[in-house]
């Protein structure tokens, strides 16, 4: 089904399928946004038209126009408006947004590559003990005082 019908039968599908607004932005994300990370571009430019006509709409240009310049779009992506060009009413095929990308990656993915960046962390702390097993060895060796190991039985 084209996305047009998706969002021309909104009302009676279920509660779970994305508004017409969650499919713009996600059509948007996908198509233009991914594409700048991959490129480690700084600005991306998304035309309102070339949106309407990639997802098949049809007289949906005031809703494309609201998703592409919503704060929900920009706050799960990570970007600023720069500039947004077209005529005054705004609502336009020719609307073109201009975004700078504030953070690099999405949420998600910073948080995986924050969590490997920790991998090896302590290998320096290790290397001054001799190695991670001489470390072991020495921590097991000093953990009881002389005399005071609760297996050693004394009969």
């Amino acid at each position: 089904m084209h996305d047009y019908a998706i969002i021309a039968c909104m009302s009676k599908l279920n509660t779970e399928t994305p508004s017409g607004s969650d499919a713009i932005r996600r059509h948007a994300y996908q198509r233009y946004v991914t594409e700048a990370h991959r490129r480690k571009e700084k600005l991306i430019s998304i035309n309102v038209g070339d949106v309407h006509r990639e997802m098949g709409l049809s007289n949906r240009v005031p809703l494309v126009c609201a998703a592409l310049g919503s704060r929900k779009f920009l706050n799960e992506h990570g970007l600023r408006i720069v500039s947004k060009t077209g005529p005054p009413s705004g609502q336009s095929t020719t609307v073109t947004f201009l975004y700078e990308i504030v953070h690099s990656k999405p949420e998600g993915q910073k948080a995986d590559e924050m969590w490997e960046s920790l991998r090896g962390i302590g290998k320096d702390i290790y290397a001054s003990f001799g190695g991670g097993e001489e470390y072991l060895r020495q921590e097991r060796a000093s953990f009881y005082a002389p005399g005071k190991d609760p297996l050693d039985r004394k009969l």
